[in-house]
This record gives structure tokens, sequence and C-alpha cells, in this order.
């Protein structure tokens, strides 16, 4: 009985350990929250929308053609809390996404892709569009092993700005917005 006891919990410390990523460090979220990053603009229709519920799936979304053999990008995909709205980012570079700060962008551009950003409030919609400059901002992640597929999952942390479209009724413009916290992601693979 203590032996099988002895196992589980080696095997459990052992299944949370970062084996391919060489920080040597845990896998996992480390207490990150499951809803945690924030869209908020300032000005009329003020907008403040909370994404979570996060995850990655290995999918060779937007490959990088210089990445070493094995690496397939990594889409990660949100949702809105309390709301209607989705997130949805792509990674090229997974294997560099626990290698410090990471440089936010579009979809053509940057570390971690903005792919889509979508919201509501009461009265407007918000909205990404590639055709608007491209975000910029830093992103950090801590947890991360196997390219991002360990089923412990990550925490990812992103201090960033964007341009969204705004429609309000019949009025449609482009408004700058943070996207600033820390979330929790899991692992589809």
């Amino acid at each position: 009985m203590l032996i099988a006891a002895i196992s589980i919990a080696t095997a459990s410390a052992f299944a949370t350990s970062c084996s391919d990523d060489g920080s040597g460090g845990t896998c996992g979220t480390d207490g990150a929250p499951a809803a945690g990053l924030v869209v908020t603009s300032t000005g009329p229709g003020d907008l403040a929308v909370t994404y979570g519920n996060l995850s990655s799936l290995s999918g060779n979304d937007c490959p990088d053609p210089a990445a070493p053999e094995g690496v397939i990008s990594l889409s990660i995909e949100g949702q809105a809390i309390g709301g209607a709205g989705l997130i949805t980012f792509c990674i090229p570079r997974p294997d560099l996404l626990g290698s410090g700060n990471r440089a936010l962008g579009n979809t053509a551009m940057g570390d971690v892709r903005v792919i889509d950003l979508q919201g509501t409030t009461a009265t407007c919609t918000y909205r990404s569009r590639s055709t608007l400059p491209m975000p910029t901002g830093t992103v950090t992640a801590t947890g991360v092993c196997d390219n991002g597929t360990n089923p412990a999952g990550f925490a990812l942390s992103i201090d960033g700005a964007l341009m969204v479209e705004r429609t309000c009724g019949a009025t449609v413009d482009q408004i700058p917005v943070t996207l600033v916290g820390r979330v929790a992601v899991t692992s589809r693979d």
C-alpha cells in the first residue's frame, strides 16, 4: 500500500514537471484565474469586458517556416464572461512562449497574434480587424511544457493595446483599447 502511494505521488510530480522547455520549472497554471484578461476603453461608450475559459490546441493554424521540426503552432480560444464575445490568439512558436517577453501582434506578425476579439456592451459591439493598426505590447507565460500541449496547462499574462472597430447602431468607428491581465490556459490536446 505504501509503495503504491509513493508511486502515485512520484507519477503525479513527474507529470507536472517540465521536461522539454529547459526551464526545469513546473508545468501548469500556477494559480492563474480562469477569467482574467480584461479589455477596456475610455470615453463615450466605455468598454470593459473580461475574457476567460481559455483553452489551447496545437493545429498548425499559423505555422512559422523557421520553426524546428516538430514544433506546431498553438491556437488559444476563450470567451467573454457574462456576455457575448470571444478572443482568439495564435502562437507560431510555442516552444519560445515561456522564454520571456514575447511581442503581441496581428494575424500576420507577432509572437502572439490576436486573431479575433469580439465583445458587446448594452449599446455597442466591438471587433478586432486585421486592417486596423497592429496590436502592441508584451506577453509572458509561465508553466509552459511540451510546447503548450501539456495537460497541466499554463498561465498567460498580457499587457497590450489594440484598435477595435466599434458599432453603435448606425455609427461605426475605431477606438483604442487595452488588453491586460493574467489567465489560466487549459490544453485540449
